[in-house]
């Protein structure tokens, strides 16, 4: 596939050969089809293929003529959105979302949606009546989620970039178990999502997936209109956390990575040392709340939201479960949201500029472990463990980013670096330092 006209560019060397025309969009937009064909039927991360019928960007934007998936809970006008869910006939869309409009004014060409769990509840993207879509990396492992299929046809090469989003990890858990980069800007840093705005907590921030930090960087300069980071920056004060909110121990080879990540950022003269996050299992049991309260939402509005043909029935085991789980339980949880909302955010950055800790508290499982139709409480209880890391800043509206951290066996780790509100730009100044320590942390995956 190196011989195509996407070659083994990432997006940034891409646009460069935009720029000089030795590649035409056109051309571009064929090679991604190719590689659609060639790798999906493996991975299986393709919604809808508009391919042959693209939504093209500014032809004078800083991304322009790169080729991107938009994630199947995005409104792209005309097409249908189907929130990876079974439970209605999706419509087609009557206009764009607002983060459509910001993709296309960073010129990047819509070719196609990308796959995801049932409203992007789960951390992998697995269904009752549907092949799952699979890590390129190794086919039997989940590729995360919700932005599985995003993270997953990048991974597999298929194309330089995808759009992303992410109301509890689902940017970050998909880029850590398939060995990319997903930055989770912080609250209203892009445009704000229709979904978020509807919550009584707007957790959603929508972002990209890439194969390198800088085209992280670009990306997110593009749609941002912020000058772009390009490199390191100054010497930072790194707390390292290796105990989620959730509790349960991270395995050894997350363990490893996040102190090997560690390791070079005190080399390049960083102050490093340990941090014990303040929050504990009581932000935990209340965000599992609010996580119960959006599928309860789902149930009770779905016919509203997504017209007549929706079907309580036919929602997943594990939106029904989180339902129930609301119904039950926030009666005995009063006032969850008002300590969700009174978050102390900002005091975890007393004595730290940068906290760095894993994505996930093992590396990304099998398929069926995480399964939707497994046991509910069985499987609340490995999901809570699984992403005790990243729902913190959702919570906060802080920004966090994924990097990846080498392997074990087969399957890539990562890690996470997280920040104070409005601060994207230490962030990417770090993960360049992470992505510099060692030339195989951001290897793309092999082709299946």
């Amino acid at each position: 596939m190196p011989d195509d006209a996407l070659g083994d560019d990432d997006v940034t060397g891409l646009v460069a050969r935009l720029r000089r025309r030795e590649v035409s969009p056109t051309e571009l937009r064929t090679a991604v089809a190719e590689r659609l064909a060639a790798v999906d039927p493996t991975v299986r991360g393709l919604g809808l293929d508009r391919t042959d019928a693209p939504v093209a960007g500014r032809a004078d934007a800083p991304l322009a003529g790169v080729p991107t998936l938009v994630k199947e809970n995005t409104d792209v006008a005309g097409w249908p959105t189907t929130n990876g869910s079974a439970a209605y006939e999706p419509r087609p869309a009557r206009a764009h979302a607002a983060v459509t409009e910001q993709l296309l004014a960073a010129g990047l060409d819509l070719v196609g949606t990308s796959r995801m769990p049932e409203f992007g509840l789960n951390a992998t993207t697995e269904f009752v009546d549907a092949e799952p879509t699979r890590n390129p990396h190794d086919p039997a492992h989940s590729a995360g989620a919700s932005s599985g299929g995003a993270a997953a046809l990048v991974a597999a090469g298929a194309v330089p970039l995808a759009h992303a989003n992410d109301g509890g990890g689902s940017i970050r858990i998909p880029a850590a178990a398939c060995g990319l980069v997903g930055l989770k800007p912080g609250r209203g840093r892009l445009a704000r999502s229709a979904h978020g705005a509807l919550m009584p907590i707007d957790l959603v921030a929508d972002g990209v997936v890439t194969r390198t930090v800088r085209d992280t960087a670009l990306a997110f300069a593009a749609m941002s209109g912020e000058p772009r980071v390009e490199g390191p920056g100054r010497r930072l004060r790194v707390g390292v956390v290796l105990h989620s909110p959730a509790g349960g121990e991270v395995d050894t080879a997350t363990r490893v990575a996040v102190q090997r990540a560690a390791t070079a950022l005190e080399s390049a003269g960083h102050r490093v040392e340990p941090h014990a996050p303040a929050v504990g299992t009581a932000f935990v049991d209340d965000f599992l709340v609010y996580w119960g309260l959006l599928a309860f939402s789902v149930t009770a509005g779905g016919r509203a939201a997504f017209g007549p043909s929706f079907d309580r029935s036919r929602l997943d085991p594990l939106t029904r479960g989180l339902a129930r789980h609301f119904a039950t339980t926030a009666p005995r949880r009063p006032g969850f949201l008002r300590r969700l909302r009174a978050l102390a955010y900002a005091e975890e950055f007393t004595h730290h500029d940068v906290l760095l800790s894993p994505v996930l508290a093992h590396r990304t499982p099998r398929l069926g472990w995480l399964h939707p139709a497994v046991p509910f409480d069985e499987l609340a209880q490995r999901l809570v463990r699984y992403v005790g890391f990243t729902p913190l800043q959702n919570v906060a509206g802080a920004p966090a980013v994924a990097v990846p951290a080498g392997r074990a066996g087969t399957l890539p780790v990562g890690v996470q670096l997280a920040g104070r509100r409005g601060d994207e730009r230490t962030l990417l100044e770090v993960a360049f330092e992470l992505e510099a320590a060692a030339q195989d942390w951001g290897a793309r995956a092999p082709t299946p």
